[in-house]
């Protein structure tokens, strides 16, 4: 092979090695009653009403007997039961802002459809400034509506720090079970932040707030 031949193999394998991939999610199947599990102590985080594998997030009525510790001299008002099982679609972890004292991760999580692979190859997801988002080239692969209503954008509140630790090893690709639940929180100097109670909104104050209780890696 001449040196000029040898030049071209050279500088098409280097091409290869730096171009850009297209990011892709692998989707693994959820097999029900297996998976790591790592729960608070439930004697100041109890375990909500839990989803049945493979359905839409449970929120229910449902609000424990006792009152949650104080976090950061700030009350912790539980306004609903929450149990999602769901695909990690992006991670995002947050050091700055009085947010990150109560919430140092968001994770994007979809279910239903927001769960296929073919669909997910088609939509370039990001997380920033504690919102979610996504973008698709010519047509988006599924109704915008269902989009929606089938993914959000979530403040992970850990209840204590083997709850905090689950969290940090999860990845994107994962499918994981979160059960806690939607809270408000609120300080003593009138500061405010309150979960979303509904999946079909989008926008400002759209993502959920959740006081994570149980965290469940299949």
């Amino acid at each position: 092979m001449s040196r000029r031949a040898l030049w071209v193999v050279v500088l098409a394998i280097s091409i290869w090695w730096v171009w850009p991939r297209s990011r892709t999610i692998d989707v693994q199947p959820v097999i029900p009653g297996q998976g790591i599990i790592l729960s608070a102590d439930v004697s100041f985080c109890p375990m909500p009403p839990i989803v049945v594998s493979n359905e839409p997030p449970l929120q229910t009525d449902a609000v424990p007997k006792r009152a949650f510790p104080r976090l950061h001299d700030s009350k912790l008002t539980a306004l609903a039961g929450f149990s999602v099982e769901a695909l990690v679609l992006g991670r995002k972890t947050y050091r700055f802002g009085r947010e990150a004292d109560f919430s140092p991760l968001d994770l994007a999580l979809g279910w239903g459809r927001m769960r296929d692979g073919d669909v997910l190859a088609k939509l370039d997801i990001r997380q920033g400034g504690r919102w979610y988002n996504y973008r698709w080239q010519d047509e988006p692969p599924l109704p915008v509506a269902e989009i929606i209503h089938s993914s959000a954008n979530m403040h992970m509140v850990p209840a204590d720090a083997s709850v905090a630790s689950a969290l940090d090893h999860i990845e994107v690709g994962d499918m994981v079970r979160i059960d806690g639940w939607l809270v408000q929180i609120e300080s003593t100097d009138g500061w405010r932040w309150r979960s979303s109670l509904t999946r079909t909104d989008s926008g400002a104050g759209a993502c959920e707030l959740v006081y994570v209780c149980s965290v469940t890696r299949y």
